[in-house]
């Protein structure tokens, strides 16, 4: 019996409404997008400022409770943060017996494509988005905030973590803040194919057709040859470092590809 694909409830919050048939809820697809991306951008409200704030922040999905879980489980996301920043302290504050925790949305992107069409208004890009809506919480444990510090410096290259001078000190402890959100609810609008455009008169116009190029330029992230820093004593790049780049890289461009044939 096939296991069903859960999915993130569509709220009025979170509900994708234009492009419909762009939207995905399902957790992993969702989650994947996230755990991707390099920086998160994550917007609340500070009481004292008439504006919301936005911040670029690092991040991770994953369970404390449950390390094993993969992309389709129901997870929280953890963030990077220093102890006395702005969304740290109102964490804090809003951290009372019973409360649901400060309410923060989280947003990534993915650009994989410029898409070229024969008027500006059918111009488009190839993306991946996604949204997270939830509370955060401050983590506490040592443990947890162990966990998530390790989840999160692995994310910017496997094994990490473990090469490094570990475990932190308790000075570095004290001064890192991680967050945990619990996630309400999410969404993802995804965009792939090629151009599309909609006026028949454009597209039986000779002249046009032969005039303006279209067409999709793929679009991906290339991590380039490591320089050394000004203290290193390590010669040459690590075999596992630089296995991974190539084959990261190689998997970006093939992405960024393949999405113009999807769609």
């Amino acid at each position: 019996m096939p296991i069903r694909e859960l999915q993130y409830p569509t709220e009025s919050y979170s509900k994708v409404n234009r492009h419909r048939e762009r939207a995905d809820y399902a957790l992993e697809t969702i989650h994947g997008i996230v755990n991707s991306c390099p920086l998160l951008h994550v917007s609340f409200q500070d009481p004292d400022s008439p504006f919301p704030a936005v911040l670029p922040m690092m991040g991770q999905m994953g369970s404390f409770d449950r390390p094993s879980a993969g992309l389709g489980d129901v997870l929280d996301l953890y963030l990077h943060s220093y102890v006395s920043a702005r969304i740290v302290n109102l964490v804090r504050a809003s951290s009372l017996p019973d409360s649901e925790g400060l309410p923060i949305t989280i947003a990534a992107t993915h650009l994989d494509g410029l898409v070229l069409a024969l008027t500006p208004h059918s111009h488009s890009f190839n993306y991946r988005s996604a949204l997270l809506f939830g509370h955060a919480h401050l983590v506490t444990s040592t443990d947890e905030k162990l966990y998530a510090l390790e989840l999160i410096t692995n994310s910017v290259l496997p094994n990490r973590w473990s090469q490094t001078r570990i475990p932190p000190t308790p000075a570095e402890m004290q001064s890192t803040a991680v967050l945990r959100v619990r996630i309400t609810s999410g969404s993802a609008k995804i965009r792939s194919g090629g151009p599309k455009d909609g006026d028949k008169r454009d597209l039986a116009d000779e002249e046009l057709l032969g005039r303006v190029w279209t067409g999709v330029v793929p679009v991906y992230t290339t991590l380039g040859e490591p320089v050394a820093g000004g203290y290193n004593r390590v010669e040459g790049v690590p075999d596992e470092t630089e296995k991974w780049r190539k084959e990261r890289n190689g998997e970006a461009e093939g992405f960024a590809t393949e999405a113009v044939k999807e769609g």
